[in-house]
């Protein structure tokens, strides 16, 4: 069963990847994880103006799926949130424009995936919430301080506090609110936006827009996962008992 259904529609430059497991509400498992990173790779082989993100069901992603931890060793963990970063690495680096399409609850993983693309567009019942420093985890957090400053982003990750619409967007963590019934007109408007730029210059244009962390955000994923009992403290927190 696939967990991610890949389309290109009328636009055949525009490719659209959902993520399809509603009734987990769209967790990011490993076998997601690796069905959206194949997603972006076809992005890339093929003409693509544009990468569109969205969730089925209520909610965009839940986050990091928190299952099977009684069985998952911290090597596992680790492995899976190197290909997270990985993931949002190539969503945040894509020659081509992405666009996230945020509903429901965007926690976690889920909310790193947003803050990855170009443009993060919020329906006004998104809430966003990255709880990753409650286990000791720091993934992302290069891209969301690039979003909305350094403070805020240690607010955020530190507190684990839940930032709905407008205040995503009074932040920068979102550059649109708008209702989900007019995303299909959003997503046609900003295709012909992407489509007016020559493809080449496009691509040289987010390059140079984008200062290159890959090293440096998995370094830093890498030496805060280091420390021994990651899976502990990830299972202390899915049981509601982290401090």
């Amino acid at each position: 069963m696939r967990l991610v259904r890949a389309e290109r529609g009328a636009d055949p430059a525009v490719l659209t990847l959902t993520l399809d497991r509603p009734d987990r509400h769209n967790a990011v498992s490993a076998a997601l994880v690796e069905e959206l990173l194949a997603g972006v790779q076809q992005a890339y082989r093929e003409p693509t103006d544009l990468l569109v993100l969205r969730g089925a069901g209520p909610t965009f992603s839940a986050g990091f799926d928190l299952s099977g931890l009684d069985t998952a060793g911290d090597g596992e963990l680790l492995h899976r949130f190197v290909r997270i970063e990985q993931l949002l690495h190539a969503v945040h680096h894509a020659p081509f424009a992405t666009l996230a399409l945020a509903h429901g609850r965007v926690f976690g993983a889920g909310a790193d995936l947003v803050c990855a693309c170009t443009h993060r567009v919020a329906d006004p019942d998104a809430r966003f919430r990255l709880p990753g420093m409650a286990f000791g985890i720091v993934l992302g957090t290069g891209r969301l301080a690039g979003r909305v400053g350094p403070d805020r982003a240690r607010r955020i990750q530190a507190d684990g506090e839940t930032v709905d619409a407008p205040e995503a967007l009074a932040s920068g963590l979102v550059t649109a609110v708008h209702p989900r019934d007019g995303w299909d007109d959003l997503v046609a408007a900003h295709a012909a936006r992407e489509r007016a730029l020559p493809r080449a210059a496009r691509a040289v244009l987010q390059d140079v827009l984008h200062d290159d962390r890959a090293d440096r955000d998995l370094a830093a994923l890498a030496r805060s996962a280091a420390e021994p009992g990651l899976a502990r403290r990830i299972h202390d927190y899915a049981s509601g008992r982290h401090r």
